[in-house]
């Protein structure tokens, strides 16, 4: 793990994010880049997510470029990170494709946000930058809600369907378990539709462990009427430290359809969570 990205927009959250990050990059010598996006209310933008200015536009943006880099020279010079390698990175475009547009620019292994959460009609019409990164990112995502200490997740529960095989999940995760010398809690929720019996599903998770490799784990079975819902009270009920799983990564219509639980649990665990993308 040797490059890290936390977006930011100096939000309490935001800062928790950065926390954590500072916190894994002393633990992995990792480089950190803070990054900003100034995206400006009414402008359009074009297909690689630059804005579209006037010539009135630009002052603003100019100024508002200005104080963002103060601003973020200010928290890189924080006694607190001294000792990283910490850059900072200041654009003005669309949020979200900027966001891409680094990653993938920098390949950075992990991506760590702040999330607010949102919870019934403001779920559905706003959503936000972080739920499409989570849905889109290459690189594992983790998102926080409040302060994490990173040393002291000992316990994380690792939710699958077992369906399919998605090995790069798999082999991710196992690196952050052994980077924590944490125990996964492997959880399938049983759901009335899409109910498996106990027998098939024991089957099934002694199939993923052989093939995943995995030491230091429980295997747990849990009943809920929605799959989401099962994971962040399983959570709940072992007092877990983190919540890991694989997104799909839908979008369109099967996203609108089938719903993402990857977003969900981001939107509604008062945990830390770790995503990464199946495909």
């Amino acid at each position: 793990m040797k490059k890290i990205i936390v977006p930011t927009d100096f939000s309490d959250q935001a800062s928790f994010a950065l926390d954590l990050a500072a916190q894994i990059a002393r633990q992995s010598d990792a480089e950190i880049t803070l990054l900003n996006v100034i995206e400006q209310p009414g402008s359009s933008f074009n297909t690689m997510g630059q804005v579209s200015t006037t010539d009135s536009d630009n002052v603003y943006v100019l100024e508002m470029l200005k104080a963002m880099k103060q601003k973020m020279e200010e928290t890189a010079s924080d006694e607190a990170y001294a000792d990283l390698n910490l850059k900072t990175v200041v654009h003005v475009g669309h949020t979200f494709h900027t966001i891409s547009a680094e990653i993938a620019e920098r390949g950075a292994d992990l991506i760590i946000m702040g999330s607010k959460g949102a919870s019934g009609i403001e779920e559905v019409l706003i959503g936000s930058n972080t739920e499409k990164v989570v849905r889109h990112s290459k690189a594992p995502v983790i998102t926080v809600k409040s302060p994490a200490k990173f040393d002291t997740i000992k316990n994380i529960v690792f939710a699958t369907d077992l369906t399919g095989k998605h090995p790069h999940v798999t082999e991710e995760i196992v690196k952050l378990q052994k980077m924590l010398g944490a125990t996964l809690h492997i959880v399938k929720v049983n759901t009335p539709t899409n109910f498996q019996s106990d027998r098939d599903i024991k089957k099934m998770m002694k199939e993923f462990v052989d093939e995943g490799k995995l030491t230091d784990y429980t295997l747990n079975i849990y009943n809920d009427a929605v799959e989401e819902d099962g994971i962040i009270y399983f959570a709940d009920d072992i007092n877990a430290d983190l919540i890991a799983l694989g997104t799909h990564g839908r979008t369109g219509l099967m996203h609108l359809l089938s719903g993402s639980v990857a977003e969900d649990v981001v939107n509604h665990s008062k945990r830390p969570v770790w995503t990464c993308k199946m495909h």
